[in-house]
């Protein structure tokens, strides 16, 4: 299962429908990206280049241009090259590029300085990345140039606009195809089955490395080459920090390990977290927390209707959370003083929801003016409430401290509510401690 060419043929018009009259978008492709030396990083496209093309090879630049007689979506490629597909596999090149991608022409990169400026000339509008590709924007400001020198000597039409293309095309990634959605689920799975396995592998005397070592082992033996983003594998007081990735230290007796993770699946992320005892047994000071946080995620998926503000998640999440802090000491004075403090920021500092897609943190919008953006069938989102104590945590009880806990599925909102892609993954107390103790 893929997406096909004629899909993103489809995208592409749906795209050039949304232009401007008289207008040209460009739609660069990613670069290599050096490693260190004589090494670069694994490939990966860029993710707005990919929707509109399926197209694998760096260095590309795509060109829309609706209306114009000649050819509407046009691509620059590199040309195909002996040497370099002895050592690094066969190119497409702009001689098959058009027909294989369903464009309507192709040409090489090298004409690229000569072409796309005469491409330039008649558009009174220009849709194209601004400040988010430092390299592009430096060749954008010399095409633009050259377009404007040609534009006074025949007296055209000054361009009228530079528009920032990833609006446009945000608004299309948000809402998923059927096909994307088979997709995303897929992507899910693998990373439950994940998730799952390093639950059954875990005992205290292993390392963060180990666990990590699991999860990439599952994701790759299920065809998925890469994780959709570097994998957190935090034991004790490293699952305090959101976005730790040194994942080499010691799983120990008595702690909880957080796992955060999710592969890349046909371009697609997942993004799942769960946290468990190294040991398999809940401590009764986890258990309480961890309650916590497994209730606050279950009223935020509820709270995940179509015609719901996409907002309303995290309120759902923050109240419950709040409410059990509270109970438990950890906050003082009352449920609705605490939420007006925000004081509860000290132990869950960040949202309850992200949009997921061809990015872990997808392209779109929260906000539509002033208001929340509402929740529409197609969209994708994780669910992701937290409670950390900081080992530095002074108010809180030192039973407290360097304990962090956090949950997240990833969600598709459908015509009658959400639907968990993720729910391969136990999170149930006794569903963990089975799932780690060969139950």
């Amino acid at each position: 299962m893929h997406i096909s060419f004629a899909e993103h043929g489809r995208r592409r018009r749906n795209l050039m429908d949304d232009m401007a009259l008289g207008s040209v978008a460009l739609v660069p492709g990613a670069s290599n990206c050096p490693r260190n030396r004589d090494v670069d990083y694994p490939f990966r496209q860029d993710s707005d280049f990919w929707y509109l093309t399926g197209f694998a090879e760096p260095d590309a630049l795509l060109v829309l241009a609706p209306g114009r007689e000649e050819a509407e979506a046009i691509l620059f490629c590199q040309e195909r090259e002996e040497k370099h597909e002895l050592y690094n596999g066969e190119r497409l090149g702009p001689g098959r590029a058009a027909e294989a991608l369903g464009l309507d022409a192709a040409f090489p990169l090298a004409k690229l300085d000569e072409q796309l400026p005469k491409l330039l000339n008649a558009a009174e509008t220009i849709y194209a990345p601004l400040g988010e590709r430092p390299e592009f924007s430096r060749r954008l400001l010399v095409w633009l140039a050259d377009s404007a020198v040609a534009r006074r000597k025949r007296e055209a039409v000054p361009l009228g606009q530079l528009v920032a293309l990833g609006n446009l095309l945000a608004e299309r990634r948000l809402i998923k195809s059927e096909t994307e959605q088979r997709l995303m689920g897929q992507a899910a799975q693998i990373s439950a089955a994940a998730q799952l396995r390093a639950m059954a592998r875990c005992r205290p005397g292993l390392n963060e490395t180990q666990l990590e070592a699991e999860l990439i082992a599952a994701f790759m033996e299920s065809g998925a080459r890469a994780g959709a983003y570097p994998s957190i594998v935090g034991g004790g007081a490293n699952a305090c920090v959101l976005h730790y990735m040194a994942n080499d230290a010691p799983l120990r007796q008595g702690d909880l390990v957080l796992i955060d993770a999710g592969c890349e699946w046909q371009h697609y992320a997942a993004d799942i977290t769960r946290t468990f005892p190294v040991n398999g047994r809940f401590s009764d000071h986890q258990r309480a927390l961890y309650e916590i946080v497994l209730e606050a995620q279950k009223r935020a998926i509820a709270a995940c209707r179509p015609g719901a503000d996409c907002d309303a998640p995290h309120q759902a999440a923050v109240r419950v959370i709040v409410e059990g802090l509270v109970s438990l000491g950890l906050l003082s004075g009352t449920v609705e003083e605490s939420m007006e403090r925000q004081d509860y920021k000290d132990f869950f500092p960040h949202q309850t929801s992200h949009w997921l897609g061809l990015d872990v943190h997808d392209v779109g919008t929260y906000r539509v003016g002033k208001q929340w953006r509402t929740l529409r069938p197609g969209m994708a989102l994780t669910i992701e409430p937290g409670i950390y104590v900081q080992p530095s945590n002074a108010k809180a009880p030192a039973k407290w401290r360097g304990m962090g806990i956090r949950i997240e599925d990833d969600l598709l909102i459908g015509e009658d509510g959400p639907q968990v892609l993720t729910g391969g993954a136990p999170k149930e107390i006794a569903d963990v401690e089975a799932a780690m103790n060969g139950g």
